[in-house]
């Protein structure tokens, strides 16, 4: 039986095609796929993003375990940031990409995905032991909402009365309403600016509902998807997972060998890094309307040299685009490898992952 979100009457009253995902019964589309991104891409949408889950962590050693089993630099962010990085297996691959909200000093709000929360709550109890901290899995308390598009800053101070123009991209703030402390972010996962809110399950209905009432595009999250791939972002379960690490991924940006704790996963990393990995995450541009799907073959002419993680026809480029990962030596931008669709074999191009420019606020 799939869980259900605190909007989920909302989501069937408006029609929304449901679906399972993570675990969770969600909705895929309102009013369709495409209209749903480009409301994204040129306006406004909500998203209901309350599958995800949050773990906090607080306690003299916070910082120093959060550190241990994340690969950004937790001890250096300030109150009021957020870091983006994952949790490893010592052998480097991904237990999950993940969100870390430093509230205080020694006090850490961890965002993780929703298909990974079970696994995710029993791997940070297991590390947590020779550190001094409580681990609260605050998920089944908190509902979250994504406002995203280049309206959004507008939005929250139109319709919800959060005044959220002092924050900038990866900075968040908590605020009291009717005597609730709520928590809004200038995150999100569509590549546009946007904010990310996390509230009481009665707070994040009644939002919804001021969103919905203004007229908000309500966004499933199949167009979640469609907006993160055209700018590059990961899926956990396509561009990273216990077999894809964060090298191969080509997100070494995120693994910070330089802090100056050990992390679980870090040897491996640094052994990837001065390497390199076998596998690489690439761009692919296929020259042809054809659409390659998640697991279908990338070749290097008779030679199987990878598959496809992601694959649309990119709404907001209208090309035919893929995420693969291929063999290293055949990943440099520019070169040729071809695609099997179905019985067909079609050319592409190595091309960059962003197949379109983020619109962030720094």
């Amino acid at each position: 039986m799939n869980k259900e979100t605190c909007l989920h009457d909302r989501h069937v009253a408006l029609g929304a095609l449901m679906s399972p995902f993570g675990g969770f019964d969600m909705p895929i589309q309102y009013a369709g796929i495409v209209e749903e991104h480009n409301a994204v891409r040129n306006h406004v949408g909500v998203f209901d993003v309350s599958h995800m889950g949050e773990v906090r962590v607080s306690g003299e050693d916070a910082e120093a375990f959060v550190d241990y089993i994340f690969t950004g630099n937790v001890a250096a962010l300030e109150p009021g940031k957020i870091a983006y990085g994952m949790m490893l297996y010592p052998d480097g691959g991904t237990v999950d990409d993940l969100l870390v909200y430093k509230m205080a000093p020694n006090d850490l709000l961890l965002v993780i995905n929703a298909a990974n929360i079970d696994k995710d709550v029993e791997w940070i109890n297991s590390h947590a032991g020779k550190f001094n901290v409580t681990v609260d899995h605050q998920s089944d308390y908190y509902g979250q909402l994504a406002v995203q598009g280049p309206d959004s800053e507008a939005t929250l101070r139109d319709v919800l009365h959060l005044e959220c123009g002092d924050l900038t991209f990866y900075t968040f703030k908590t605020m009291d309403l009717a005597g609730e402390t709520i928590i809004v972010s200038r995150t999100g996962y569509t590549g546009e600016d946007g904010f990310e809110i996390y509230a009481s399950h009665a707070t994040i209905v009644s939002m919804w509902d001021a969103l919905i009432a203004a007229g908000v595009q309500p966004c499933g999250l199949g167009c979640r998807d469609t907006l993160r791939f055209e700018v590059g972002l990961p899926l956990y379960g396509d561009e990273l997972s216990a077999e894809i690490s964060p090298i191969a991924a080509t997100l070494g940006l995120f693994v910070k060998l330089d802090k100056p704790c050990d992390f679980i996963g870090k040897d491996a990393c640094a052994r990837q890094k001065a390497e390199g990995s076998a596998m690489k995450l690439v761009g692919l541009e296929i020259h042809d309307r054809a659409i390659a799907r998640h697991g279908y073959e990338v070749l290097d002419g008779e030679r199987v040299v990878g598959h496809v993680t992601t694959g649309y026809r990119g709404i907001s480029v209208d090309k035919s685009l893929a995420m693969a990962l291929v063999e290293r030596p055949v990943g440099d931008l520019g070169h040729e490898l071809q695609v099997r669709i179905r019985r067909k074999v079609f050319p592409a191009t190595v091309v960059t992952k962003k197949f379109y420019k983020k619109s962030y606020k720094h």
